[in-house]
């Protein structure tokens, strides 16, 4: 019954961020708010809503280990596996902005998680924990990121067509219910899924940080999958690339951010600081392969050795889980 609950909770809370996302665009724009500041805002935390849900659920119930495996969980996913399966459909090509400017941002979203986090490793503290003060300093990095993002776009004055074509104007009843519906998407499908997570991870034997590092992540990661892959096949690789990126990004200044400022994360470096760092080597690996390669671009083959890296990561904590413990 837990399986069921889980893949129903997952269903519903990835409707209920389409359906909040669809119905604030709708509203926003009956408002004329620019397509251009509806995509870079209501779109951009959309995609992040599920994961925002999830760890506020997680955090509240003290189920700290969920909340940090399903981010860093969430980042691994998007990077190794969504980018690489994107990269085997279609050669991703890597404008020269995000190469310099927003992939190192993924970078350092994870390098600024590792250093905060890390408590006892830097203090010699007894524990380490994300404290509010932590949560809004990543929250400073979240507004930097997004002056940097209206900044570019303004530049630019366009968005792509794919993003475009997502934002229309429906009737205002509807754009409420969609809204209405969609916030209690989210809520009920956050909280099943955070219990039945729990209970899925008691029943096995393994800890909940395992459990939100693969199958929480994988599930409020599925709105990036189904974008970018969607963008991979139309030939839009670029569009693909940006979404994994932004949406790394988002993960740890945004949601991590919110959520440690309401209350504060507990961190086993023991556990954590191995994602933090598959997640770190993740952006590197990105950065190598298109500098390595012509024309800025992951091709086929790197793309194929992105997705082994996240099996063989899996393979690990399964491994570490079943042999080892």
């Amino acid at each position: 019954m837990n399986y069921l609950i889980f893949i129903v909770s997952v269903i519903v809370l990835v409707k209920g961020a389409d359906w909040v996302t669809d119905g604030a665009s709708s509203i926003a724009k009956r408002f004329n708010i620019s397509d251009l500041i509806i995509g870079l805002t209501v779109v951009s935390i959309g995609t992040s809503a599920p994961e925002l849900v999830v760890n506020l659920f997680a955090s509240g119930s003290g189920s700290s280990d969920l909340a940090i495996g399903n981010v860093l969980g969430s980042n691994i996913f998007n990077t190794l596996a969504i980018l690489g399966i994107c990269a085997m459909i279609s050669p991703v090509f890597v404008k020269r902005i995000t190469v310099q400017v927003e992939i190192p941002l993924g970078l350092l979203a994870a390098l600024a998680l590792g250093v905060l986090a890390n408590d006892a490793l830097i203090d010699n503290y007894s524990s380490s924990v994300l404290s509010r003060g932590d949560g809004i300093i990543l929250l400073f990095f979240f507004i930097v990121f997004m002056y940097y993002t209206f900044f570019s776009a303004m530049r630019d004055k366009k968005l792509s067509i794919e993003e475009a074509e997502e934002i229309q104007k429906l009737p205002l009843g509807l754009s409420i219910l969609m809204l209405l519906g969609g916030f209690a998407g989210l809520i009920g499908g956050g909280k099943f899924m955070v219990d039945s997570a729990v209970e899925i991870a008691q029943s096995w034997g393994v800890s909940e940080g395992i459990i939100g590092l693969t199958v929480v992540a994988a599930g409020t990661s599925f709105p990036e999958l189904v974008v970018s892959v969607m963008a991979a096949r139309k030939g839009s690789t670029d569009m693909a690339i940006g979404n994994v990126v932004g949406s790394n990004v988002f993960n740890v200044f945004f949601v991590l951010g919110i959520s440690a400022t309401i209350r504060p994360i507990p961190f086993s470096p023991n556990a954590n600081n191995l994602d933090v760092v598959v997640t770190a080597l993740g952006c590197l690996m990105v950065v190598a392969f298109v500098f390595m390669g012509e024309g800025r671009k992951i091709s086929r083959g790197e793309g194929t050795v992105l997705t082994l890296g996240y099996i063989t990561y899996i393979g690990y904590l399964v491994y570490q889980q079943i042999i080892l413990v």
